[in-house]
């Protein structure tokens, strides 16, 4: 079988098309970068689907978290120290258990079992957590002179929100919560060792990975190839913040820009 003809048959085999069966014996290089790269498109899909979805609740979270009603601080606190103070792995864990206990009950949650949607909930609840600390420290670093120049034009409630203090919040927090997009993309790997099962043997890339890992009793190939297309994704991820970064600082003169510098978290 041809390099082409490997990549026709596995290029999108994590997500039900092409061929069926793995590979048995022979495993060649192009086989291993095929089935690697096809596990990317699920690791991708939980870091997209999850940043986005988790930007917006990690905005309602810094706002509650920094408002003076005890009814929205106190949840909104609690909600970032329980996800911030827990293992992601454990919020694994106990996030199957949970849908597996309702859909007992209820089949409605049946899908929740499966990694596509309730690893993804948990993907999005904690980068939510991480997401709306970062946005509350910003909102607390926001310069008192420009809420004042709000104020001085009568901008008041949700137009002094939309127009002043979500952008500056935005713009100030936007080098930290690169890096928490950089850090979230990594973390989707923990799926592999969820308890969410992977469907019909259609995983993600580092089950495909340890898949030749174990018939070629030889790792150091299969995870080279896995941390090279990490390497891509974050590059990408790094580029695609850097333009919106630089979209927010636009009005500001180029040496008051801030720069982006990556700080990757060692332990989470």
């Amino acid at each position: 079988m041809s390099c082409l003809e490997t990549i026709a048959d596995y290029a999108f085999r994590s997500i039900g098309y092409g061929e069926r069966l793995l590979p048995r014996g022979d495993y060649t290089l192009c086989q291993q970068f095929t089935l690697i790269g096809s596990g990317m498109i699920w690791n991708v899909y939980f870091g997209i689907v999850a940043l986005i979805s988790g930007f917006g609740l990690a905005t309602a979270l810094a706002v509650g978290k920094a408002s003076q009603n005890r009814w929205l601080r106190k949840p909104a606190e609690w909600f970032i120290f329980l996800f911030r103070g827990s293992p992601l792995f454990i919020q694994f864990f106990f996030g199957y258990f949970f849908f597996l206990s309702l859909k007992t009950h209820y089949p409605f949650f049946d899908p929740f079992t499966s990694a596509w949607l309730g690893a993804l909930i948990v993907l999005f609840l904690n980068t939510a957590a991480y997401s709306g600390e970062i946005f509350y420290g910003a909102l607390q670093s926001i310069p008192k002179g420009d809420t004042e120049a709000a104020d001085a034009y009568g901008l008041s409630g949700w137009p002094r929100f939309r127009r002043v203090v979500w952008p500056t919040m935005l713009r100030l927090a936007w080098p930290a919560y690169t890096n928490e997009a950089i850090f979230l993309f990594h973390s989707t790997t923990l799926v592999f060792f969820s308890g969410f099962p992977a469907w019909q043997q259609r995983g993600d890339a580092l089950y495909y990975a340890n898949y030749f890992a174990d018939k070629t009793f030889n790792p150091f190939i299969p995870y080279p190839i896995l941390a090279m297309y990490f390497i891509l994704v974050t590059l990408v991820i790094i580029w695609t913040m850097g333009r919106i970064g630089r979209r927010l600082n636009r009005h500001l003169p180029q040496e008051a820009r801030r720069k982006f510098r990556f700080r990757p978290q060692v332990i989470r």
